[in-house]
């Protein structure tokens, strides 16, 4: 059956990133030639700038590929063209993000600058809000930050939220993994399914395939990142109760928190130093990964390291036994932290991270299921 052709699609993607720089590519397949990760039939980038120049959205809906590319920028590098393949990749990835999310919501964050710098500013400034009329009795005596902002109930909140979070994010997979597999998923036999799980894991937890690539460095940054933040959710959403106290270390459970704490600061480390390079990256424009930047990925970085240096600054509150101090800047860290949480991991930037290895899973499935067929 033949693809429907949208003569419509290649603006369609200028708004998620796609660079006009597109339209010079005449497919001589450099970039596919010095990707370390295209091989076989998952010729990218340049199926995927084919695709964009001749309106195949149905195609693109369905290819995996731009999931299995990390961007290293090897293509745009070596490409004679100029047509900025990577970038394409990006774009292509904002777009089925957008695609998959039946809430709307990623298409609006991707496309509208005004909607995003909005969104973050509202979501923001109700936390603001609920702490000015909600918070708990105001200790000066000494540090009493679960007087002010009890910690069972922040773990509450957050628990309803990762739930709401959750629910519309695994919703967002299951369209992705229907659009992969070419229709329903039962199409497979489960025991194909189970035979590949340890893909799954494996990709989610490492990103191991961007090892792969020539610059090393952006996988080991992105690592940084990516264990660091999940370090962070982690605690702040299942272990919170641990995780924010009174004390550095807490008597009650002194092991306990000292591990807390540990995690913590490298998660710190980690956070800080990757988007520290990310951000100067950018602004140097020093790879080809870092030339050109959409709205979404500043944003993120922004929001990550705001909520990493207003952490800090509560830590060092408790630290010195400020208690004004650590109240409200504990708020101020809430007001960037949750912004960052109901908009990016779902919807944008961050939700990269559950389809990225869903998809390697899925290809990995369909793979073995060929060979066997």
């Amino acid at each position: 059956m033949g693809s429907k052709v949208d003569p419509k699609l290649f603006d369609e993607l200028k708004a998620y990133g796609l660079r006009d720089e597109a339209r010079q590519c005449f497919s001589c397949g450099n970039c596919a030639g010095v990707c370390p990760l295209a091989e076989g039939e998952m010729s990218f980038p340049r199926k995927m700038v084919r695709f964009a120049q001749l309106g195949l959205k149905d195609m693109i809906r369905k290819s995996p590929e731009p999931w299995l590319c990390y961007y290293c920028g090897e293509c745009s590098d070596m490409c004679p063209r100029g047509a900025e393949p990577g970038e394409t990749m990006m774009a292509m990835r904002r777009y089925l993000t957008a695609q998959y999310d039946w809430t709307g919501i990623a298409r609006l964050f991707y496309t509208s600058k005004a909607f995003e710098i909005l969104a973050v500013t509202v979501v923001g400034l109700l936390v603001g809000l609920a702490f000015l009329l909600f918070h708990g009795p105001v200790v000066t005596e000494r540090i009493a930050l679960n007087t002010f902002a009890p910690n069972w109930f922040i773990e509450a909140a957050d628990l309803v939220m990762a739930g709401v979070l959750s629910t519309v994010l695994l919703i967002n997979v299951y369209r992705c993994a229907r659009a992969v597999m070419g229709g329903p998923l039962n199409q497979v036999p489960l025991s194909a399914y189970l035979a590949q799980l340890k893909e799954l894991v494996i990709h989610g937890l490492t990103q191991k395939r961007f090892g792969e690539c020539e610059d090393r460095k952006q996988w080991w940054v992105h690592l940084l990142i990516m264990t660091g933040y999940s370090s962070v959710f982690l605690m702040v959403v299942v272990l919170l109760r641990w995780f924010q106290r009174d004390a550095v270390i807490d008597p009650s459970w002194p092991t306990v928190t000292l591990v807390m704490t540990l995690v913590g600061y490298y998660a710190t480390f980690a956070i800080l130093y990757g988007t520290t390079y990310a951000l100067i990256g950018r602004l140097k424009k020093n790879k080809a990964p870092y030339k050109y930047s959409h709205s979404t990925d500043w944003m993120f970085l922004i929001l990550l390291q705001l909520t990493t240096l207003t952490g800090i600054l509560v830590h060092f509150g408790i630290m010195l036994g400020w208690p004004l101090f650590t109240y409200w800047i504990f708020v101020i860290h809430l007001m960037v932290a949750v912004p960052m949480l109901v908009l990016e991991v779902p919807f944008a930037k961050w939700a990269h991270l559950a389809y990225r290895p869903v998809v390697l899973y899925l290809t990995k499935v369909k793979k073995a299921q060929q060979q066997a067929a």
